[in-house]
This record gives C-alpha cells, structure tokens and sequence, in this order.
C-alpha cells in the first residue's frame, strides 16, 4: 500500500509541474509576462543559452525584459508545446515548444522586414520544494533564427 500511496504521489506532482509548465506557455500565448512570471520563484534564474552569460540573470529582470520585447515586435506570436518529459533526479520538465510568428517591429538587433519565422526551442524547468518554477534554461538555433528573420 505505501509503495502504491508513493508512486500516486510523485505521479501528482509529476502532474502538477507538467501543468505548470502548460500555464506558462498558455501565458506566453497570451502575451502576458507578469502571468509567466507569476509561476516563477521571484529570484528564479534564467538562462537563453545560445545568447551567452550576458543573457542569463533574474526571471523577473532577464526573462521578462526578452519575452516582453519579442511579444512586442512580434504581436502575433504563437507556441505550440510539442513534448514534456519529467527529469525525476534534476525536478525538471524539457519542454519542446515550437514558437512562431511574424515579425512587425525591430527586435534585438533585427530590422522588421515582415517576415514570418518558426522556431523549435527546448525549456529545461527546474523546481523548487514549492513546485515553483526556479530555474528556466532556453535552447534553440540561434542562427536559423535571425536567417528567417534577414
């Protein structure tokens, strides 16, 4: 009986962070930041790994300072969540997440021409005891990106 009580256990909480997850990019959707940041421990991490150290910092300060700039040069953005997967011994979720849209603003460096870019991005979640969000690590190809966009 303890070891099935156990494994109903972890399964619900395996169940509560995917769902996190899904609220965060159901925010993202919506372009709403203070939303996404809402799931998130206030000194949570952020890191947008292609983009180097000087991309890394607060949730509250890096992460959204990037995600508002791209929901503002691109109003139609959009995600789809491909795949999550639980990492039991790190307490995180990889999220595959295709991310999409039309750029209609300069952004990042990026002259707006109009064009429509489609993107897969890995989100590595990690969790804190209170099923916060505590640290986000963001992969994607950096290079595909900007040649959809020039």
């Amino acid at each position: 009986m303890k070891n099935t009580t156990k494994t109903s256990k972890t399964n619900q909480e395996i169940t509560v962070k995917k769902a996190i997850c899904m609220d965060f990019f159901s925010a993202f959707q919506d372009l709403d930041p203070d939303r996404m940041l809402r799931l998130c421990r206030p000194e949570g991490k952020v890191s947008f790994i292609p983009l180097g150290s000087g991309f890394s910092g607060k949730i509250k300060e890096v992460g959204i300072g990037i995600w508002s700039a791209l929901m503002d040069s691109f109003q139609d953005l959009e995600n789809t969540v491909i795949d999550l997967q639980y990492n039991q011994a790190e307490n995180e979720v990889a999220c595959t997440v295709e991310i999409f849209g039309t750029q209609e603003k300069d952004f990042a460096g990026l002259p707006s021409q109009g064009k429509f870019f489609v993107s897969e991005h890995i989100f590595i979640f990690r969790f804190n005891e209170q099923s916060e969000i505590e640290e986000i690590k963001v992969f994607w190809d950096h290079e595909h990106f900007v040649e959809q966009l020039c």
